[in-house]
């Protein structure tokens, strides 16, 4: 079983590689043409929003108690997949 610390450690470096991915794909965005860096910064933002969330309920969580953290591990869960599916998406959107 996987610890209250194990979990955070591990989520706190999902949110630095996705901070990294988002970091490029902004670059990539930049260089973009006009017409398609419009739209592509709206999905880059919606892509920040969802992360933000993330982040926001890992907060939750390390700040409850060690009886109370597994209730709030499956919410973390469900927002870092929606994170993971959305930076996918988006990643492959650039390629």
């Amino acid at each position: 079983m996987v610890t209250k610390d194990e979990f955070v450690r591990t989520m706190h470096a999902k949110l630095d590689q996705w901070n990294a991915e988002i970091d490029v794909l902004s670059a990539k965005a930049d260089q973009a043409e006009a017409s398609a860096r419009v739209e592509t910064h709206k999905q880059l933002e919606a892509l920040r929003s969802k992360r933000d969330d993330a982040r926001s309920k890992l907060g939750e969580l390390e700040s409850a108690g060690e009886s109370a953290w597994q209730d709030l591990k499956a919410g973390v869960e469900l927002a870092w997949e929606s994170v993971s599916e959305a930076v996918r998406s988006a990643t492959s959107r650039f390629k």
